[in-house]
């Protein structure tokens, strides 16, 4: 098994199993794991977007690799809302079979395997992989949500161009979508952020992977896995073979070869992204499926990625 692949998992699976001692010792009660999501949520996710995004400068970066990528996130995602049907559970189920843990895995993974180019890859891919993904499932969430609501009767009389703006609305003033748009509307200022504002920002975007992490290990502690167990293998097979298989087949489709496009199908493998458990944590949907996905996803990435870091030696 490539070392790359064990010394950038290794921490996560650890992390993982840390915070499932918590929840068994109760170190951590029941109770307290909605406080605790709601923390990482609302302050913790907002800090790491704002301060990631405020450096960005679109304009120096190669797009073309990251067009295949989202041309695979694409097929899976509406696949999936094909399949399961237009609801917050399966929009989040679509998240978790595209979302991949770029940073915690993703970073020291390429930079291991790939060195300081493969790197340039996977961050212009960061660049908009949240902005995209976290933006579109929250959009998707949003509308579900108003769609359910109209169609419980409540509210009474909303029309559809109505609910969709309300929902839009919702999308945009939201933890995830906002701290991003404004991180990208800073950046074109040319402006940095003053080190008394960034030093903190800096402080809680480092503490989200580990706490992130140590929340999924603690709602694993409380979760029933046996009865999650066959719908996690699903959810983790898809995400990480199917996924890089079908960001492979789009590089090929146009024309895309070599490191870069190595890197994007990488990425695609890489286990289900600690994001899409909060967003299951604040929709109230599927969470001990996603809690469970991520888990066996991570675990099951110790071989998928192994196997794909062999295949992608042939694009």
């Amino acid at each position: 098994m490539s070392s790359p692949v064990i010394s950038s998992l290794l921490p996560v699976v650890l992390l993982i199993a840390l915070g499932f001692l918590a929840g068994r010792r109760q170190w951590v009660g029941a109770n307290a794991v909605k406080d605790l999501s709601n923390l990482v949520f609302i302050v913790l996710t907002p800090a790491l977007l704002f301060r990631t995004m405020s450096k960005v400068r679109p304009e120096q970066l190669d797009f073309a690799p990251v067009l295949a990528y989202f041309i695979g996130v694409g097929v899976l995602f509406a696949g999936t809302l094909l399949v399961c049907g237009f609801n917050r559970r399966a929009a989040v189920l679509a998240l978790a079979t595209t979302f991949s843990n770029t940073v915690m895995i993703g970073i020291p993974l390429v930079g291991l395997a790939f060195g300081e180019a493969g790197l340039v890859s996977l961050l212009t891919l960061y660049t908009v992989h949240t902005l995209v993904l976290l933006t579109s499932a929250t959009v998707v969430l949003e509308l579900a949500v108003a769609r359910e609501e109209a169609a419980a009767g409540s509210p009474q009389g909303r029309s559809m161009a109505r609910t969709v703006m309300t929902a839009v609305r919702n999308a945009i003033l939201h933890p995830v979508p906002l701290p991003i748009i404004a991180g990208l509307l800073f950046a074109q200022t040319g402006l940095t952020v003053p080190e008394v504002i960034d030093k903190p920002l800096q402080l809680l975007g480092q503490a989200f992977g580990p706490i992130a992490l140590l929340l999924v290990g603690t709602t694993l502690a409380y979760t029933k896995i046996g009865e999650q167990l066959r719908g996690a293998l699903v959810l983790a097979t898809v995400k990480n073979l199917l996924h890089p298989a079908l960001v492979a087949a789009a590089g090929w489709l146009l024309g895309l070869h070599g490191l870069p496009l190595a890197v994007m199908v990488v990425t695609a493998a890489l286990p289900i992204g600690a994001n899409v458990f909060m967003f299951s944590q604040r929709y109230g949907v599927a969470e001990e499926l996603i809690t469970a996905s991520v888990g066996v996803s991570t675990l099951l990435a110790l071989l998928s990625i192994s196997l794909v870091l062999w295949a992608v030696q042939l694009l």
